[in-house]
């Protein structure tokens, strides 16, 4: 048993391990990857010759079409729609499957309060489930409790870039779209995540494995979705239809070719780079056994790849002498290794209230209050520098310890 895990603290608040937020000297100095990375000489090459073309637009460019066709391929899917952003995504999936007033569609507490309000633009009402425990995804237990005749779809999310159990939601029947934003080259029991539903949405805004800054794709098998949704991002036209001709009501939500230029080259490195994070995660998950009062959160069973958008850790208070994650969070920082806090539950979002009943979801708020995420940036750094991480957590549940 290791010192971090009997809790031994002599020299605790001394010489170098004293914590920085006390005047001692920081773990790290030095900084992390950079996400995302430095632009390539390829996706330079390509925004220049969108540049240097004119065709800057969708309708009148080559490069959202290429990418949009290139990313459905390499996942399996039929057919790809890229628009504006993850959340308009959403909103056109769910607008396509036929959600609108008075319809009710089921999101997991625990997650970006765009899968809720993607529900609420589309005119419906999110209801809010609960998650599991272990690994914080919808939880089909607390799904089955809340499906009524008003539900119209249920919205999965693959939180961290891990799966969730689409197969156990599928039981009920109900067309599931797959909120991927996070999950870009996730498999489920090998099948790539983003075809396991009725349609799936991926984001390709800043902080996301593959980014434009901003962006989003739907993609789905089933042509009338795909009808609909090209329809809908495409300001009502058809695809037969002439420029003037709007047989649906629709808004120009569509992608920039300038976007596609940037996001094209990064799907020849997507598999490294969640390579790169797997074994991240798996480091950080052995080494961190040794500290008390931190577990790195497993995968859903049956996941054949996770994308580690984020590292989820589990942070016990009374394992750090009582501090609680704020404080944990704080020094953390403070000793170079930034960790974020996380998602509140939705269910404590009181923006909500208006649109959603808003029942207390105990597993979503209690992971709200203890668990802590390691953030892609970090993910990609190699074992050297993420012993930094494991370091700085030993010296501050040390010194948390004999405070």
């Amino acid at each position: 048993m290791t010192e971090a895990t009997t809790g031994a603290t002599p020299g605790a608040t001394t010489g170098a391990t004293t914590l920085a937020l006390d005047g001692g000297t920081p773990v790290r100095t030095a900084g992390w990857p950079s996400w995302p990375p430095s632009a390539t000489a390829e996706q330079r090459e390509l925004l220049l010759e969108v540049l240097d073309s004119g065709d800057w637009g969708a309708t009148s460019g080559r490069k959202v079409a290429e990418f949009t066709t290139a990313f459905a391929q390499s996942i399996g899917a039929q057919y790809g729609v890229s628009v504006v952003n993850g959340t308009i995504a959403l909103f056109l999936a769910l607008r396509a499957l036929g959600v609108g007033r008075d319809d009710e569609v089921i999101v997991p507490a625990y997650t970006f309060v765009a899968s809720a309000t993607a529900v609420v633009l589309a005119g419906a009402r999110p209801v809010l489930a609960d998650v599991t425990p272990e690994t914080l995804h919808l939880d089909p237990v607390a799904v089955e409790r809340l499906i009524g005749p008003r539900t119209k779809a249920i919205m999965p999310v693959h939180l961290a870039g891990a799966p969730a159990d689409v197969d156990a939601l599928r039981e009920y029947g109900v067309p599931l779209v797959e909120d991927a934003a996070q999950a870009h080259g996730a498999t489920w029991r090998d099948r790539p995540v983003g075809t396991l539903g009725n349609a799936a949405c991926f984001s390709f805004q800043s902080s996301k494995a593959m980014t434009a800054g901003e962006g989003g794709l739907i993609v789905t098998d089933d042509e009338a979705v795909y009808r609909k949704v090209w329809a809908l991002h495409n300001v009502g036209r058809s695809l037969e239809g002439g420029w003037y001709e709007h047989p649906d009501v629709g808004w120009n939500l569509r992608m920039t070719e300038f976007q596609a230029a940037v996001l094209l080259p990064q799907l020849g490195v997507l598999d490294d780079q969640v390579k790169t994070r797997h074994r991240a995660v798996e480091f950080l998950r052995r080494e961190l056994a040794d500290v008390d009062g931190l577990e790195v959160l497993p995968e859903p069973p049956g996941t054949t790849a996770s994308s580690h958008h984020l590292g989820l850790v589990r942070y016990d208070a009374a394992a750090f002498g009582g501090h609680g994650k704020d404080d944990f969070l704080a020094a953390m920082a403070a000793e170079g290794v930034p960790l974020d806090s996380g998602y509140r539950s939705l269910s404590r979002e009181n923006a909500l209230q208006a649109y959603s009943d808003l029942q207390p979801c105990p597993v979503a708020e209690q992971a709200a209050d203890t668990v802590v995420w390691i953030r892609q940036s970090l993910l990609m750094a190699d074992e050297e520098e993420l012993s930094d991480i494991v370091t700085a957590a030993t010296k501050v549940r040390r010194a948390f310890v004999s405070s």
